[in-house]
């Protein structure tokens, strides 16, 4: 990272646009606001190798091993397992040779000898085929065969997933049963079959993406569906998951019985079926079209989605959880031709860890694709609230019956008056609000238009809470592209930098006028030019600002130097950060910049069109975001070359098994560094502000 402090002293206005292709040069080491601080540096890991999540020490990074480590983070932080009676690469006698179980879990407090193992895991690599005799779902068995007191194995590969009881008989004989997930600690087999509210659990690491992919890939090739249409239906589904977990007795379950066949499977379809037109429809009727009010699956299709799905709490899963999971699925079937693509995750916290959105600020996206920009910024507001609300409670974790309607009034209050969205796509915004319902909700402000137009065609319901000059708060990443120009004489005639600009004799950009005194308008302009202007006209003047995602062409191409000097007459810009080229690649190649800027007062404008206005400005450039053009992750490493190991305290909601009431659980984690510097960026962004208010 180089952060660029040529702001020490107050710059001339003229000086600001040089600097947006200027070279910035001083290191600087942070971390996020957004983000859990990483507290100590633990240790290192050589370069292949990675942490054992269990045990700590180091094993070959192979995608055999990457699958291994989320199912152990999985028994520990889903299914509660205390992490020693839990042992990876344990040796195991069957017949006369020995072979080694990827993770056995012995009975609590139980030295660990094959006479206590009670649940054997083997996991794959991606693509390991289940059927095989030397690697599948049978080699799984020969081992819990081999292991006495064994009752449970797990077979997974990520993509797919076979829990297996082992039964035995009065006479010592046994067989093996497929069921529908093992028991958490604690926890007996009827409960984890059919898990009552206190039974859901948190989903960690990518253990909900797996289990999203296997779901949406079973739809595919069950049903013979293409992508896009299984993805929709796994939609109503995860709708109909959601809502039944708002509900006083949970129906979004499937019992053994009912998994056996597509007869036996009915009852589970008539149920769910029930529940989406009961919940889903009757509360998101907006989203779905008379032709999407039933589930178009099979009975035994549904029964599978739904076992799958039953024992996790997503309401009470992380938002990164979410969010990775669910914008992965969103992203391979629902990429348009329009230069949309979805803004990383770690970007959309940079910016709105810069931006610092608070309760009572108005917030849009008028570009909001799935959503995740939106989503960030809301959390970030709702963290404040909850904090502010938990302050004043006598236990800040859990809290009296009073004190958490109060603050789910607060929560309710912000997501239904304070958070707007808008795009184009109309399989964006129905994705978007799926999004958003599974992340604290807040979709009642989203909606299909384009945001380009002339707000007096917009919805009535719509225009009356989306106005110009109205919001706090703009986050965006407009679509770009020379093959979606805008050529609509209506539109462009909204726009000051849909004009013809020329230099006059003085060399400073005017617009140019005809004989007549009006305004001369472009044949076309790209989306992403018009979008700067409107964004602007979003904000209130004075107070509004905003993070927007710009090409690099833009800042520094001269032929556009009149969408900068348009931009310098009309906000002034707090900061510039020029990201790396990788950032969204491997799926764009654009080079983008993160601009934050705040919408002047017409005085300030005045006097910023005559030069007379001055201020500093943060600037800095990022070189590492994590991953590299491929989209391989990146970690941070020392000279030596080894990966740094880091510490951070993390706060997840989890529902208690007592009560059934959503508290907050603090755990600490260990993992690899990612080599990310937006999350550093961020944080010198406000050690700068300190000293230039």
């Amino acid at each position: 990272m180089q952060v660029y402090n040529r702001c020490g002293n107050p710059q001339p206005q003229h000086h600001i646009e040089s600097y947006l292709a200027i070279e910035r040069k001083a290191a600087v080491t942070m971390s996020s606001p957004l983000v859990p601080p990483v507290t100590v540096q633990v240790g290192t890991v050589p370069e292949g190798k990675v942490a054992d999540f269990l045990t700590g020490k180091h094993v070959r990074d192979t995608p055999e091993e990457y699958v291994r480590q989320n199912l152990e983070k999985a028994l520990v932080r889903q299914y509660k397992y205390d992490a020693r009676d839990c042992f990876p690469e344990f040796s195991i006698k069957v017949g006369s040779s020995r072979k080694r179980v990827d993770v056995v879990i012995f009975r609590p407090g139980a030295e660990h000898k094959q006479e206590n193992a009670f649940i054997l895991v083997e996991t794959k690599r991606a693509n390991a085929n289940p059927n095989s005799k030397t690697d599948g779902v049978a080699q799984l068995r020969s081992y819990m065969a081999a292991c006495l007191n064994v009752k449970y194995g797990v077979w997974t590969n990520g993509e797919e997933r076979y829990c297996i009881a082992k039964r035995v008989d009065s006479s010592g004989n046994f067989s093996f049963e497929e069921i529908i997930d093992i028991p958490a600690h604690g926890q007996s087999e009827a409960e984890a079959q059919r898990p009552k509210r206190k039974d859901l659990k948190p989903a960690t690491a990518d253990n909900l993406l797996f289990a999203f992919r296997r779901c949406h890939n079973y739809i595919a090739g069950t049903e013979g569906k293409q992508k896009p249409e299984a993805f929709w239906e796994l939609l109503k589904l995860i709708f109909c998951k959601i809502e039944d977990e708002r509900s006083p007795q949970l129906d979004f379950f499937v019992t053994p019985s009912e998994r056996s066949s597509e007869t036996t499977a009915q009852p589970t379809k008539a149920r769910i079926q029930s529940l989406f037109e009961k919940k889903v429809i009757k509360k998101y009727g907006s989203i779905f079209t008379s032709s999407d009010r039933s589930i178009d699956l099979k009975a035994a299709v549904v029964a599978y989605v739904v076992s799958q799905l039953q024992g996790y709490s997503l309401l009470a899963s992380p938002v990164d959880v979410k969010g990775v999971a669910y914008e992965e699925i969103v992203g391979s079937n629902l990429r348009g031709d329009r230069g949309e693509f979805f803004t990383p995750r770690n970007a959309c916290r940079m910016a709105v860890a810069m931006l610092d959105p608070k309760p009572g600020e108005t917030l849009i996206d008028p570009s909001c694709g799935t959503g995740g920009f939106l989503i960030t910024a809301m959390n970030n507001a709702l963290a404040h609230i909850d904090r502010t609300e938990r302050a004043n409670w006598i236990d800040s974790d859990r809290g009296t019956e009073e004190e958490r309607q109060e603050l789910y009034r607060a929560r309710n209050e912000y997501l239904s008056q304070c958070v707007h969205g808008l795009d184009l796509n109309p399989g964006l915004v129905r994705a978007a609000k799926m999004n958003m319902v599974m992340n604290n909700d807040g979709s009642g402000g989203l909606w299909q238009v384009n945001s380009l137009s002339d707000p007096r065609t917009w919805d009535i319901d719509m225009a009356a809470r989306v106005r110009l000059g109205s919001f706090d708060v703009v986050v965006a990443n407009p679509p770009f592209g020379a093959n979606i120009l805008i050529d609509d004489e209506e539109v462009l005639a909204q726009y000051d930098l849909a004009a013809l600009w020329e230099r006059d004799q003085d060399g400073r950009w005017r617009i140019r006028h005809d004989q007549n005194g009006r305004r001369i308008l472009q044949k076309s302009q790209p989306p992403e030019i018009l979008f700067i202007e409107r964004i602007v006209q979003l904000l209130k003047p004075g107070t509004g600002r905003f993070g927007m995602v710009i090409p690099n062409g833009i800042l520094n191409n001269p032929a556009l130097g009149y969408v900068r000097t348009w931009l310098m007459q009309n906000t002034q810009l707090l900061g510039v950060v020029d990201m790396a080229r990788e950032l969204f690649q491997p799926k764009n190649d654009t080079q983008t910049s993160m601009v934050l800027a705040r919408r002047l007062t017409e005085e300030e404008r005045n006097a910023a069109t005559v030069g007379n206005l001055e201020y500093p400005v943060f600037m800095a450039v990022a070189d590492r975001v994590g991953h590299d053009k491929r989209g391989r992750t990146l970690y941070r490493r020392t000279e030596t070359g080894d990966d740094v190991i880091v510490k951070r305290t993390e706060t997840i909601s989890e529902i208690d098994r007592e009560t059934g009431e959503e508290v907050l659980r603090h755990i600490e984690v260990q993992d690899r560094h990612v080599d990310d510097e937006l999350a550093e960026i961020a944080e010198s962004y406000h050690h700068w502000l300190e000293t230039h208010r």
